[in-house]
């Protein structure tokens, strides 16, 4: 089985020419663990939010969904970097990146305390459900999947 991989410096070696090999399989299942985490992090804390939690907003809360959002998004980069591919030129990985950006907007209104809570809970289902669409699109490589 061919494996596609990817060459990373070791910062720390004593070695330039040491290398580090990580393969497009590793980089998905970091990504997959990443996207789990990222999710389940943003429903407990947007539940928390909705019924007035302070915990949510405490600065290790942000920073912890922060570290988590940044090994995700350096997984995909890497992920696209192995393949040699440029996501505004498929389809399904531009309806990713803008069901992203949805996402971004809509759980950060659902998260704002300054926001009514009939908009923030609208701003979280919504969240939500932009969340389900991106997912179906990475599953089936289809944008139109759930529009049909």
């Amino acid at each position: 089985m061919l494996f596609l991989r990817v060459y990373a410096p070791i910062l720390l070696s004593p070695r330039a020419d040491a290398w580090l090999t990580v393969d497009y399989l590793t980089l998905k299942w970091i990504h997959v663990s990443a996207v789990t985490l990222s999710f389940c992090g943003f429903v407990t804390r947007g539940v928390g939010s909705l019924r007035g939690a302070r915990w949510v907003y405490h600065p290790l809360t942000r920073r912890l969904a922060d570290l988590v959002d940044t090994v995700l998004l350096l997984s995909a980069i890497g992920m696209l970097w192995v393949i040699h591919l440029v996501p505004w030129v498929v389809p399904w990985l531009e309806a990713k990146i803008v069901g992203l950006l949805a996402y971004i907007t809509l759980g950060i209104l659902a998260l704002r305390p300054s926001r009514p809570l009939p908009v923030r809970l609208a701003c979280f289902i919504g969240a939500l459900l932009v969340f389900a669409y991106i997912v179906s699109v990475a599953v089936t490589k289809d944008p139109s999947f759930l529009v049909r």
